[in-house]
């Protein structure tokens, strides 16, 4: 009697489907994944329990068990995609490593996160390659670029896990914004140019009234409440991630920092960003966020913020940074208006559109153009460059170049 087949379906314990989760596993970890022995064995348990019924179902069932954080969902898309593939393709993969004619193609734009897994997928294929002697070769270093100033030029999306970590290093070492306000209030200065009448009462009551000296007084200078509202859509996520670093670094340096994500709804991560290890930091807001890489509601999250938090974190000359790339998908009109208010409640509303990486950007979408009217500054932030050009911006007043007319008017002139 021959024994029954088995179910198309159904995933085999003593076949070959363990081990290539064990090995996609371990290619998730090298490209900056937190993936343990635990989850390996979980995964594998849910695989053997739900079989594999469709490339979907295999997808989401490893999905569930190896992703715990919202940002790890773009690495872990592009380690399925690739890994998962037919031999054939992974074979060509594979020979893109060998030492081939040079290409003078133009090469299209790596996906994001692909760096970062294609590097931990082929790191052993790498390895074993030989080494290649390069002919040493002088070059007058006035005409090229160090490592570091690729790094900083580089956008975030595109690199891989080794120059994220540099990157991440980089930004705790910026030179952060010294930007000061002053206050009404004041405090004791012996240069100061007003008189301070109620020191000298209390010097002169030390003394029985027998002597009476001049005190002197100056206004208060602090740093102005620093607001971030930052867009945690899909296609915000990686930039969103790595600019929450650089507000880690300036928490440390400065007291009135506060920092909320939005993408269908208002999180506010102030309380998370207090916690001195930024790794720590970030996991407390991956788990606070509900919403992370998800849709987003540019207009409702602003009407929102006005609503509950613009009084409380508003005051004192509050500068605000908006990150999101205005891509609204509901009405405008009501953009718009909280738009308004918002730049109306603080001192300084800054832009923050990793869109404006592209050369040929222009000012088309209805988000943007419902946006643009009502921000002072509107900057970059994909690279090292444009966080440091951000630094130094708070610092003083702003360049011609970042001022949002430039781009209205541009659009006004291609309509007529």
């Amino acid at each position: 009697m021959k024994a029954p087949r088995p179910d198309p379906g159904e995933a085999i314990v003593d076949g070959r489907i363990a081990d290539n989760i064990v090995y996609f596993a371990r290619t998730l970890r090298k490209a900056g994944m937190r993936v343990g022995p635990a989850s390996v064995k979980d995964a594998i348990e849910a695989v053997l329990a739900a079989g594999i019924g469709s490339r979907d179902d295999f997808y989401w069932t490893l999905h569930a068990v190896l992703v715990s954080r919202h940002e790890d969902h773009p690495t872990f898309d592009e380690a399925f995609r690739l890994f998962w593939k037919s031999r054939e393709l992974i074979e060509k993969m594979l020979a893109m490593f060998s030492p081939v004619a040079p290409d003078n193609k133009e090469k299209q734009k790596p996906r994001a996160a692909e760096n970062r897994v294609s590097q931990a997928m082929f790191e052993g294929h790498q390895k074993n390659q030989p080494v290649q002697e390069i002919p040493e070769i002088e070059v007058d270093a006035r005409f090229t670029f160090s490592g570091n100033e690729v790094l900083r030029g580089k956008d975030f999306a595109q690199m891989d896990a080794a120059e994220m970590a540099d990157a991440k290093k980089a930004i705790a070492q910026l030179r952060l914004p010294f930007d000061m306000v002053r206050t009404r209030r004041f405090k004791a200065d012996a240069h100061g140019r007003r008189v301070d009448p109620r020191a000298m009462m209390r010097s002169a009551a030390r003394t029985g009234g027998e002597l009476i000296l001049p005190k002197f007084r100056s206004a208060r200078e602090v740093h102005p409440p620093l607001v971030v509202l930052a867009d945690i859509s899909g296609s915000m996520s990686q930039y969103t991630r790595i600019f929450l670093h650089f507000l880690h670094a300036l928490t440390e340096k400065r007291r009135r920092v506060h920092a909320f994500v939005f993408g269908t709804r208002l999180t506010n991560l102030t309380r998370q960003m207090r916690h001195r290890d930024p790794d720590a930091a970030l996991a407390d807001c991956s788990a606070a966020v509900k919403d992370w890489s998800g849709g987003t509601r540019i207009g409702d999250t602003l009407a929102e913020f006005n609503r509950l938090w613009s009084r409380r974190v508003l005051g004192q000359g509050a500068v605000v940074l908006l990150i999101t790339d205005g891509l609204e998908r509901d009405d405008v009109a009501g953009l718009s208006e909280e738009m308004e208010r918002l730049h109306k409640s603080c001192r300084r509303l800054i832009w923050l559109n990793p869109l404006l990486r592209f050369d040929g950007f222009e000012a088309r979408a209805r988000g943007v153009k419902a946006m643009l009217p009502h921000v002072d500054e509107f900057r970059s932030v994909h690279n090292l460059d444009a966080l440091a050009d951000l630094c130094a911006s708070l610092d003083k007043k702003s360049a011609g170049s970042v001022d949002p007319r430039r781009w209205l008017d541009a659009g006004a002139r291609r309509a007529a």
